[in-house]
C-alpha cells in the first residue's frame, strides 16, 4: 500500500526515530490565544521559536517544544507550492489580510471560529519521525471530530481531514507543516464555528471540486471553542505521550 501524500515542506533526511511510548512524557509549553489574533503577530512568534530550536540543535543545545493554539482575524495564506490564481478576489475587498508563507500546500483561509494549532516541536525529543508525526496529528483531529458524533477520515491524494470522503467530501481541517532538522512549525486549522463564506473567495487548497465544512454547519449549532481545544489537547497528549503545561500569560 502506498503512503498518502503529506502536505509539508521538509529537508530531506534518512533519519527516522521510532515511538517509545513507555518513556516518561515530554512536557510541552502550551500558549493559548484569548481572542482573534493578527496572523503576522502569531507568525513572528512561531518563527522566533522555530529558529531558536534550529539554532539550539546546530549548537548541540536543548530545544523547547511549544504548542500555540489560537484564532486569527480574517486572513488568507498561500504555501510555497501554491498558485496565486486560486485567490479569486482581492483580499482587502472582502476584509481579509494575505500572506505568502513557508508551509507546504496551496491557499487556505484562517479566521474567527477556526481553531488553529501550531506545534513548534523538535521531533527528536518526541522519538517520532516526520511521517508518523503527521499521521498522529491527523489521528488527533479525527478523534476530536469523533467526539461530536462525526466520522472524519483521510482522503487519498488530498491532504487534510474530511467528512464523507467517499461520497460527498467536505474538508473540516487543513494540514500544512514546515519541517527542518526534524523541527516543525505551521500546523493545522479545524473549522469549528468558521464563517465559511470566506472559502467562496478562493479555491481552497487548490482543490476545485470538493467542499469545506465546519462542526457548526454539520451539527447545526454553535460549538464551544474551549471545549474543542480541551478535547484536542487531551487527544494530543495521548497520541504523542506528552504533557501540555499551559502558560497563563499565553503569547
Amino acid at each position: 500500500m502506498q503512503r498518502r501524500p503529506i502536505l509539508l515542506v521538509a529537508e530531506k533526511s534518512q533519519h527516522t526515530i521510532s515511538n517509545k511510548p513507555d518513556e516518561t512524557g515530554i512536557t510541552v509549553s502550551g500558549q493559548f490565544g484569548q481572542g482573534p489574533d493578527l496572523y503576522q503577530h502569531v507568525l513572528s512568534r512561531q518563527e522566533s521559536l522555530f529558529e531558536a530550536n534550529i539554532s539550539a540543535k546546530t549548537l548541540g543545545q536543548a530545544t523547547k517544544n511549544t504548542l500555540i493554539i489560537c484564532e486569527h482575524t480574517p486572513t488568507y495564506t498561500l504555501g510555497k507550492s501554491g498558485d496565486e490564481k486560486n485567490l479569486l478576489f482581492r483580499p482587502e475587498a472582502v476584509g481579509a489580510a494575505f500572506h505568502k508563507i513557508s508551509r507546504g500546500g496551496d491557499i487556505t483561509y484562517h479566521g474567527p471560529g477556526q481553531m488553529v494549532v501550531y506545534p513548534i516541536f523538535d521531533l527528536d525529543t518526541l522519538h517520532i519521525g516526520v511521517a508518523d508525526f503527521v499521521h498522529a496529528l491527523e489521528e488527533v483531529i479525527i478523534r476530536t471530530v469523533g467526539h461530536y458524533g462525526l466520522t472524519a477520515t483521510r482522503l487519498e491524494g488530498a491532504p487534510g481531514i474530511w467528512l464523507d470522503a467517499a461520497t460527498d467530501p467536505r474538508k473540516i481541517c487543513a494540514v500544512g507543516l514546515k519541517v527542518s532538522r526534524h523541527c516543525t512549525m505551521h500546523g493545522i486549522a479545524i473549522n469549528v464555528n468558521t464563517d465559511l463564506k470566506y472559502f467562496n473567495y478562493i479555491v481552497p487548497c487548490g482543490i476545485p471540486d470538493k467542499g469545506v465544512t465546519s462542526l457548526q454547519k454539520e451539527l447545526d449549532k454553535e460549538i464551544n471553542m474551549n471545549e474543542v481545544r480541551g478535547i484536542f489537547t487531551d487527544e494530543l497528549e495521548k497520541q504523542l505521550n506528552i504533557k501540555i503545561q499551559v502558560e497563563p500569560q499565553g503569547f
